[in-house]
């Protein structure tokens, strides 16, 4: 069985968005979402041996975001085949709408989609605005269909509770279950607060409606600052996709370029107990992931899948086992000196590269050297 060696979460250059929701944290920072759809420049071949097995460790989830709607590029599709046969599993966040992609989606390989887990961010009222909610059910019962796991995901707004009872009933007509429920941050407060005006009780109340695991466990996490030792940096990082430069986290330094010295091991290296955000408004995925090992939390899985009416679940099989693992599992803990220095474990290093047969091929290269000499003699 595959287990998670690191987590990625790629951002694309991709600002072109079909849709204008007003709790878009793009917005917030002032991004223009109505500006040509931009197609991609790295070659599939490009990213897929900048982002090989060899290469990470092992077997990788990968998260695809853009600024905008992910699927407007028409360079984004290949890539992520690409890193999919590479071995990866892959995770993109979507708005549903455009239909084309998930058509071809459909047709690829079952062994590819069994690696596939789409997010449907299910924007509501803005479906309902643009008349789109038929569209946005069709496209997410396409890839179910088509068995490729998924899970649909709203945004609590103060504006959307007057609309509770009639989403709900959408959801269980279309998707089987009750959609999840995430959180909205307001990117214009110090340490991006709850964007909402409701008290927490409140707050928790309304949403709370949605036994969304999602949601609870996203709100039991969200205003905690983390003091814990954290793995961010080693065993997880970001990553801009086109410039091909990566951080330990989303407000971390950059480590290096996934493009540069492509022959050569990435540098890793863990935030440690120095992370300088308020709190890990991603907690659903790094927590989750466990790049802090002490720290009791729930799966990927069990905060992603639901169970429909008829028996069925939103994960298929190998996705809800991959999505199961952690990265403790796969990652071994830095001692008290490596905690200090925050250097990689030798032992893994050793170990990663004899596994990428590099120190072997060196010593090749030294032995053949050796003999050249020898025989000059």
């Amino acid at each position: 069985m595959d287990r998670v060696k690191r987590f990625i979460d790629i951002g694309l250059p991709i600002d072109a968005c079909n849709f204008n929701c007003h709790y878009c944290y793009i917005s917030h920072q002032n991004h223009t979402l109505n500006a040509r759809p931009k197609d991609i420049s790295r070659t599939p071949d490009e990213v897929r041996k900048a982002l090989s097995t060899d290469r990470l460790g092992g077997v990788c989830l990968i998260n695809m975001c853009a600024y905008g709607e992910t699927l407007l590029s028409n360079g984004l599709l290949p890539i992520v085949f690409e890193l999919i046969q590479e071995g990866h599993y892959l995770m993109l966040v979507t708005n549903g709408t455009p239909a084309k992609r998930f058509q071809e989606m459909s047709e690829w390989p079952k062994e590819i989609k069994n690696h596939l887990f789409i997010k449907f961010s299910f924007h509501y009222l803005e479906l309902k605005r643009k008349k789109l909610l038929q569209v946005f059910a069709e496209n997410v019962k396409k890839m179910k269909i088509a068995g490729v796991s998924f899970t649909v995901e709203a945004v609590p707004t103060d504006e959307l509770v007057p609309y509770i009872d009639e989403m709900k009933r959408f959801c269980i007509e279309h998707f089987g279950a009750l959609c999840h429920i995430s959180i909205a941050r307001d990117e214009k407060t110090p340490g991006f607060k709850k964007l909402t005006l409701y008290n927490i009780d409140d707050y928790q109340k309304i949403w709370g409606q949605f036994s969304s695991s999602f949601f609870e466990f996203k709100n039991s996490t969200f205003d905690v600052k983390r003091t814990e030792f954290c793995y961010a940096g080693d065993w997880s990082f970001s990553l801009d996709l086109q410039t091909g430069y990566y951080r330990k986290c989303t407000y971390e330094g950059i480590l290096g370029n996934i493009y540069e010295n492509i022959e050569f091991p990435l540098v890793f290296s863990a935030v440690g107990k120095r992370c300088k955000m308020a709190h890990c408004y991603n907690s659903h995925a790094y927590l989750a992931l466990g790049v802090i090992p002490e720290l009791q939390t729930p799966t990927v899985a069990e905060i992603r899948n639901r169970v429909c009416s008829d028996g069925t679940e939103w994960l298929t099989p190998p996705m809800k086992a991959f999505m199961s693992t952690k990265l403790y599992e796969s990652n071994d803990e830095y001692n008290w000196l490596e905690k200090i220095t925050l250097k990689r474990p030798l032992k893994t290093f050793l170990r990663e590269e004899f596994a990428r047969n590099t120190m072997f091929k060196q010593l090749r290269k030294i032995e053949g050297r050796f003999r050249g000499k020898e025989a000059n003699k």
